[in-house]
């Protein structure tokens, strides 16, 4: 099984199959399980000191939050683009195989 990694802004990446939520900071209940999250030692802070823009819930129970947009992190966790060794490979260039 291949794992995906999800592009969360700034470099950060997160492994598509451990997100259960991608969800919006502005409501009540999700700053509440921001703030728990601080309190227990499993937020994880990706912005770079930028606006909150996106708070990824993980299957374990970590927190993480992004400057990206909740519909741009979607729309990367959605794609299917998954680029191969081939495909980096010049163009004319073979590709070693071991």
């Amino acid at each position: 099984m291949e794992t995906r990694l999800i592009n969360i802004g700034f470099g950060n990446i997160v492994a598509a199959n451990r997100i259960i939520a991608i969800v919006s900071p502005d409501s009540a209940p999700i700053k509440r399980i921001i703030q728990e999250a601080r309190d227990k030692g499993i937020l994880i802070d990706a912005t770079y000191g930028r606006r909150t823009r996106a708070v990824v819930i993980t299957d374990s129970g970590h927190v993480v939050l992004s400057a990206v947009q909740p519909e741009t992190v979607a729309h990367r966790f959605t794609s299917k683009e998954i680029i191969e060794d081939e495909e980096e490979a010049p163009a004319g260039a073979a590709v070693e195989s071991e």
